[in-house]
């Protein structure tokens, strides 16, 4: 799934990989994922970006931007695979988008659980992607222990750590992936309401969420996600799908897996008492 640290390095990589590609041709899906959303008819695509050069790929959030020329866009959100291919590789069967570059490159779009691929003239009007660039990210120094303190405030203390921080957008990028390693590292439940929370936990989780979230991307991504080149990030995510069957690397005691407000969340009992 696409969160801050895959937004991130996508963006930068795209950019360096595609800037000055001109589009030459768009393939429409060959085998349709009835969960993948588009922007209208995505028979339209080949209409809106044939002809048109990538100048730069901003991520923010769960989004990867492709800016071309023309203010035309490419926007891919959540759970959409994205691979580059040279000319002399073999293209697959099975996509929901494809776009040919006039080098012979491309790009392919897939899905395996859900997402959505936009392509779009000056403006989208969608509450998600406007809310990712429009609301601070914890990359962002702005997003201080103050702001973090006024987000709690203004949110309210019921709700549990996980529904803070994962849910409602109020963290655009930041999801149920991430999320496993930043409680883990602040030594707190998914569980846990906010309301137990002392001060200094909630200060120890606000370095946690700057922290890790760092850490994951100057190890080049989780190695949960592939980059555009189908290679896995370099950071060894502790509390994963992967992980699970294993030991707390801290204290050696069974990792749990648990069904959690619409996804798993995973944690360790001992590390992570939700009385402590």
């Amino acid at each position: 799934m696409i969160e801050i640290p895959e937004s991130t390095l996508l963006s930068r990589q795209m950019t360096e990989t595609l800037s000055g590609k001109r589009i030459n041709d768009v393939m429409n899906a060959t085998n349709l994922h009835r969960f993948t959303w588009f922007n209208g008819d995505a028979r339209r695509y080949p209409e809106i970006l044939i002809g048109r050069t990538v100048r730069e790929v901003k991520g923010y959030g769960s989004f990867v931007d492709v800016f071309l020329d023309e203010n035309v866009h490419l926007v891919v959100h959540d759970g959409v695979n994205i691979r580059y291919n040279s000319e002399t590789e073999k293209c697959p069967s099975k996509f929901q988008l494809l776009i040919v570059f006039d080098d012979g490159s491309y790009l392919v779009f897939s899905v395996v659980m859900y997402g959505g691929i936009y392509a779009f003239s000056h403006d989208f009007d969608n509450p998600y992607y406007k809310g990712s660039f429009q609301k601070l990210s914890p990359l962002d120094d702005r997003f201080d222990l103050d702001y973090f303190h006024r987000m709690i405030n203004t949110t309210g203390k019921n709700l549990s750590v996980k529904a803070l921080l994962a849910t409602e957008q109020r963290i655009p990028g930041l999801g149920n992936g991430v999320l496993q390693d930043i409680l883990y590292n602040a030594g707190i439940n998914p569980r846990s309401k906010v309301a137990t929370l002392s001060d200094q936990t909630i200060k120890g989780l606000f370095s946690s969420i700057k922290e890790t979230l760092s850490e994951m991307i100057s190890y080049g991504g989780r190695n949960t996600e592939k980059d555009i080149f189908g290679r896995n990030g370099g950071y060894h995510c502790k509390m994963s799908k992967n992980t699970y069957y294993e030991l707390c690397p801290n204290c050696a005691s069974r990792i749990m897996k648990e069904a959690y407000m619409g996804g798993s969340v995973y944690y360790c009992p001992a590390c992570q008492n939700i009385d402590k």
